[in-house]
């Protein structure tokens, strides 16, 4: 069964940061079976030129393909374009996070829900939640 999982990786972070992209970048993929594996595996070939990515949240997922996730959260956030950037050489799936976007969504959530809304400080758990959602409706 396919597993949609995000990672995140703390020297592309601060890569991305220095080109002028934003801190908050994560790349989201599709792996069969477990997610750790296929972390293990972008390690290894050193993926978008890091080799310290980590699985921060992971959702089982039926009959679902990596394109397919690509193109749904494609329409809420901007991947980032590997063709612009050497590094990346092919990497696809990484995206760059309006924060805006992510703490609208929380704050919407918080309402309908009926708890006090307050804004807060978003953390990598709460971007790598709002991208699986958006990747899976």
């Amino acid at each position: 069964m396919p597993t949609l999982y995000v990672a995140r990786s703390q020297s592309f972070e601060k890569w991305a940061a220095e080109v002028g992209l934003t801190k908050h970048v994560l790349k989201v993929g599709v792996a069969e079976g477990d997610p750790a594996e296929a972390v293990e595996a972008l390690n290894a070939q050193s993926y978008a030129g890091s080799n310290d990515w980590k699985v921060l949240k992971k959702r089982a997922a039926e009959d679902i393909e990596e394109s397919a996730i690509i193109e749904r959260l494609a329409r809420r956030e901007n991947m980032v374009d590997p063709k612009y950037y050497p590094r990346l050489r092919g990497a696809t799936g990484i995206y760059k996070i309006k924060l805006a976007n992510v703490q609208n969504q929380l704050l919407v959530h918080e309402a309908l829900d009926g708890a006090p809304t307050k804004v807060t400080k978003i953390r990598p758990a709460e971007m790598a939640d709002y991208l699986l959602k958006n990747a899976l409706e």
